[in-house]
């Protein structure tokens, strides 16, 4: 079952400061505190909104690679900014995350 969360943000702040300073219970959300060293603010937008968003940075998309639930429309909250023209926008969350700074960690205990 999908949960909706309404929030306010100030023009400018990142969606990640959003998240942040609002206090929502995100789980895991912006790990790295928005260094681009982990997917964690990974976000899906509609279709109308992702077209007005700044050109994917090639550091971006290297993150996006390793989000679970990559779409078409995804983006890190991280890197994008409020803007007026986001007003009573909705962003999906994916049900899971994938903290590439955990990856090591995986498959390397013996069986």
């Amino acid at each position: 079952m999908e949960k909706k969360i309404t929030t306010e943000g100030k023009i400018g702040d990142s969606l990640l400061d959003v998240v942040v300073n609002k206090n929502l219970d995100i789980d895991g959300f912006g790990a790295c505190e928005g260094t681009l060293a982990c997917s964690t603010c990974h976000l899906i937008f509609d279709e109308n909104i992702f077209k007005q968003l700044d050109p994917i940075t090639d550091e971006e998309m290297d993150m996006l690679d390793l989000a679970y639930g990559l779409t078409e429309t995804s983006r890190l909250g991280c890197q994008i900014c409020l803007s007026k023209s986001m007003n009573g926008m909705t962003v999906s969350v994916p049900e899971g995350v994938a903290d590439v700074r955990q990856a090591a960690d995986m498959g390397s205990s013996p069986s």
